[in-house]
């Protein structure tokens, strides 16, 4: 019984998050789909895009490589699983029954218009041997001939999204957090991990759910923290800090100032006094000391997007900005509602727009180029070197890979970017 996790042609959709990221480790609700996949207890593989295969073959054992896995070529996969499934425990339990439960033909779980999961699909695993992704295409072009499930799972289709479920989603992940692991309870509703570090005069707040302290995270004195709440391991939260409700924060990041209802992937910085709200911040972003983002309108409208697809209508009022890995802010920056930041790009001023992929942005003065990768490789290894994190060549060849395919990006700006 084995799942093939699979990254399809929409995972573009979700860009910035997905661009140097697999989609089945997005954070959100404090789980990324391969922890919950984990718990399943059995074997999974990742037919993930090219560029990142590498990256999961060394960082992401869970989702094996179907030409190493040793799985039988005759075998056929129990669930064929879309990457952009929401980490939620509702579809960990959806997916465990649906294992559970025997199908004799191929069924096709849907989430709005787009596939979630294919269960007993018509292929074999030594199909998948040679282009896994083509061969799963191929599944996907047929499943509207197939069964409808009555079973259902919710996928990410859009960025915003990964902020509205995690709101949904954090309280009821937590509570199966709690019962999954060994805790430390100190106050009603607040679990402690091993060797956590509360400073003095720190105010819990758990009436509207729990808060969860992974083991050696620091809470500096004076801090207000309000559940619900997760905090990673080896994370810091500096004195004064204001962290508020449905906050998912990972490990080894240092927050500070203001934070509320927001995503914050591992080795971020956001140290210093300054508000984000309702936000995404991917990995190895630092925010300078007094950035601000708006989460609401003057108006107190309904907040939309544009993304390269054209503009969307989310439908919600609270929504900040969505943040690719690797980009900074300078002190004193001001990002405005609803707006996409790519990856690797340094912003200064006020951010009025969405910004490209690997820009200086500082279009208020009349400023906005093009950064080369190789600046980012270097700013790439000062950073990994601060957190003892080795530099891989793949890791470098990731920074130009992301160059390449955020290309169109920069192109959409035009005399915008001085090349």
């Amino acid at each position: 019984m084995t799942i093939v996790v699979f990254e399809d042609q929409h995972c573009e959709d979700l860009s910035p998050i997905t661009c140097g990221r697999l989609a089945a480790t997005i954070g959100c609700g404090s789980f990324r789909l391969i922890d919950l996949l984990e718990r399943l207890d059995v074997p999974c593989i990742g037919i993930s895009r090219p560029y990142l295969r590498t990256i999961q073959q060394l960082d992401f054992r869970i989702l094996g490589d179907i030409a190493t896995s040793g799985l039988p070529k005759e075998s056929r996969p129990a669930i064929l699983l879309n990457a952009r499934t929401v980490p939620s425990v509702t579809n960990f339990f959806a997916l465990r029954e649906l294992l559970k439960t025997p199908v004799l033909e191929p069924t096709v779980v849907w989430d709005r218009e787009q596939i979630a999961a294919v269960v007993m699909p018509p292929i074999s695993m030594g199909d998948l041997v040679d282009d896994g992704a083509q061969t799963i295409e191929g599944v996907l072009r047929q499943a509207s001939q197939w069964k409808r499930s009555l079973s259902s799972l919710t996928i990410f289709q859009l960025p915003h999204e990964v902020v509205a479920q995690n709101m949904k989603i954090l309280r009821e992940n937590l509570e199966e957090r709690i019962r999954w692991g060994e805790w430390t309870q100190t106050h009603d509703g607040l679990f402690l991990g091993p060797k956590v570090e509360i400073g003095q005069h720190v105010l819990f707040e758990t009436q509207d759910g729990p808060i969860i302290i992974e083991e050696g995270a620091k809470i500096g004195p004076y801090t207000l923290l309000r559940g619900p709440l997760y905090i990673g391991r080896k994370c810091r939260i500096l004195e004064h800090a204001a962290i508020k409700d449905r906050v998912a924060i990972g490990h080894t990041t240092k927050i500070g100032g203001e934070v509320e209802a927001s995503v914050i992937e591992p080795f971020t910085n956001k140290q210093h006094h300054g508000f984000l709200g309702h936000s995404y911040l991917g990995s190895w972003i630092n925010l300078g000391a007094g950035t601000c983002n708006s989460d609401l309108k003057n108006t107190y409208g309904t907040v939309n997007m544009d993304y390269s697809s054209g503009k969307v209508a989310t439908g919600m009022q609270f929504l900040g900005c969505i943040m690719g890995d690797y980009s900074k802010s300078a002190i004193n920056t001001g990002i405005f509602t609803g707006k996409v930041i790519g990856v690797c790009s340094m912003m200064y001023g006020f951010v009025t727009s969405n910004v490209p992929s690997f820009v200086n942005y500082a279009r208020l003065f009349g400023q906005m180029a093009t950064l080369p990768p190789d600046v980012m490789i270097a700013t790439q290894q000062r950073m990994f070197a601060r957190r003892q994190v080795e530099q891989r060549d793949c890791d470098q060849r990731l920074i130009h890979d992301m160059y390449r395919i955020t290309q169109g990006e920069r192109e959409r700006f035009g005399d915008a970017l001085a090349f």
